[in-house]
């Protein structure tokens, strides 16, 4: 994956500042603990201008994930109309927007409470998360030896930067032993999720996902490839998913926001189906990217376009 492009401008707590601007101290408590809440956002090139995909949602999530971590937080309009006006003011059609909030510097130990909470808005150009040719001709993953944490341990439905220290362990050993992406199981050993993305399987024309169970993030295009399904009448089950039902499932693919839908062509070496993208997550796969394009009706009122905030930017 390539290094991003740095854009021009970044929202600080209501004010925009240059991007070499957006700096904080080593003592800040986020770079001891990682104490972070963030968003990762798409906005896709449509038709009729830059539209970002599901944004309301994912800000819900975020002023969500503050509150689990006790962080105050702008409002969710005043974080929608930073949202829109980052792309604007970085004169961006397509981009990947990254709202987030850190304790910064103020009390060097564990507690939380005495350090001031910050709030950024950034975006940069990213293309497929996995690659133009994972999206297009799938990818291989593995079955991580990490798992995902019990229950009531940390809050997996809290997108937090400290969760994703476990994800870097699963990314890191499944690239290391010449994988794309790795899987996680939870404590129990069921399928839980990717580094940083869903999972879906097809088994004989059904689409099964992992039934929350505290070990994984709630993925907004989760929700989105259930509802997609529903659309294209493929019948859907969330269910307990055993680790040997990945070798013998037709299909599978990730889902998520950087990831989009990438199909999955062959787990611990094992080729599903007949080792290509199956006729499944092909359909999924080019609804969600026809939607978020706005190649195809948004009947779900998931594009949220940035245009209105032209004006406020000046542009």
């Amino acid at each position: 994956m390539a290094a991003f492009t740095p854009t021009e401008w970044i929202w600080r707590d209501g004010e925009w500042i240059p991007w070499e601007q957006a700096t904080i101290h080593v003592l800040s408590h986020v770079v001891h603990y990682g104490s972070a809440i963030f968003e990762g956002i798409r906005c896709y090139a449509t038709p009729d201008g830059p539209a970002m995909f599901r944004l309301p949602e994912h800000i819900r999530r975020f002023t969500d994930s503050a509150k689990i971590y006790r962080m105050e937080v702008p409002d969710a309009a005043t974080l929608i109309e930073a949202c829109k006006e980052v792309v604007v003011r970085n004169e961006l059609d397509a981009c990947y927007i990254r709202p987030i909030a850190i304790r910064g510097y103020g009390s060097p130990g564990v507690n939380p409470l005495n350090s001031p909470v910050q709030t950024f808005v950034m975006c940069w150009p990213w293309g497929a998360y996995l690659g133009e040719d994972g999206l297009n001709r799938g990818v291989d993953a593995c079955v991580a030896s990490w798992q995902r944490p019990y229950p009531n341990t940390y809050p997996a439905v809290a997108k937090a930067g400290g969760n994703y220290l476990n994800g870097q362990l699963l990314k890191m050993e499944a690239q290391l032993n010449g994988y794309a992406e790795a899987i996680a199981l939870g404590p129990g050993g069921l399928v839980s999720e990717g580094s940083g993305q869903n999972i879906f399987l097809v088994r004989d024309g059904v689409l099964i996902t992992p039934a929350v169970d505290g070990t994984f993030l709630h993925g907004i295009t989760r929700d989105a490839v259930i509802t997609l399904a529903g659309d294209l009448g493929i019948p859907v089950r969330e269910a307990a998913v055993p680790r040997e039902m990945l070798y013998v499932a037709d299909e599978a693919f990730f889902a998520g926001t950087a990831v989009e839908i990438t199909p999955i062509r062959s787990i611990d070496r094992i080729p599903l189906g007949n080792g290509g993208v199956g006729p499944i997550t092909r359909r999924l796969q080019e609804r969600f990217l026809g939607v978020a394009r706005g190649e195809i009706p948004d009947r779900h009122g998931w594009l949220t376009p940035v245009r209105e905030a032209r004006t406020a930017a000046g542009v």
